[in-house]
């Protein structure tokens, strides 16, 4: 679901892997519309299309040795997604413009909200991309059901909102920790942090 908090999960497996020192490098499928994407994804040369007026390395060349994060992967593109799986399948990328391709050795992690298989069904998603990105999944919770996680998450996230707001870490007490813990969180933990905040914010002492 929106707000799990996917992109955290992923750099915390960046952390720990071994290519944590090289790049980790992100991008959000649903933000952008198929020609920059393609173009933000393999890059372009020089004279590709108006307005290219010097060549520029897509996130693949960016990312090299490191991990690319695509978020939102449910919502690219059938043309894009026909490219992503060239270039996740031979491990290598051709620019906007270009008759040559480049190698590249990049960890490709992806997330969605969407159910992919209902996606592939409705023929918006290439099955042979879902079975490649399938090849291990994760699943996150949404947080109504990490209700455990609760405390933890909210002294965290207070002490992160402190040092951003220059406010003092307030003292989360039992009522607000209970009151916390009973909420559903719709909007998981993107929400719960959103309060927090507010909370910081507008603390004294304690709560």
């Amino acid at each position: 679901e929106t707000g799990v908090g996917k992109e955290v999960l992923v750099r915390r497996i960046y952390a720990q892997s071994s290519r944590r020192n090289a790049p980790f490098v992100t991008i959000s499928c649903a933000a952008l519309p198929e020609l920059l994407l393609e173009s933000e994804l393999f890059g372009f040369e020089r004279g590709a299309f108006a307005g290219a007026d010097v060549a520029k390395p897509g996130l693949f060349e960016v990312a090299e040795g490191g991990t690319l994060f695509l978020d939102e992967i449910g919502e690219m593109s059938l043309a894009t997604q026909a490219k992503l799986i060239r270039a996740l399948e031979t491990r290598r990328v051709r620019r906007l413009g270009s008759v040559t391709e480049r190698p590249v050795d990049v960890r490709v992690i992806a997330a969605t909200h969407a159910d992919l298989r209902e996606v592939v069904r409705s023929n918006r998603f290439r099955a042979d991309l879902y079975h490649r990105v399938q090849s291990l999944a994760i699943t996150v919770p949404p947080l109504r059901e990490r209700r455990s996680e609760i405390r933890v998450l909210a002294t965290e996230l207070s002490i992160a909102a402190a040092e951003k707001l220059a406010r003092p870490v307030p003292l989360l007490g039992e009522a607000v920790l209970s009151a916390l813990e009973a909420h559903d969180w719709p909007g998981n933990v993107r929400e719960l942090r959103n309060v927090i905040d507010r909370l910081v914010l507008f603390s004294r002492a304690g709560m």
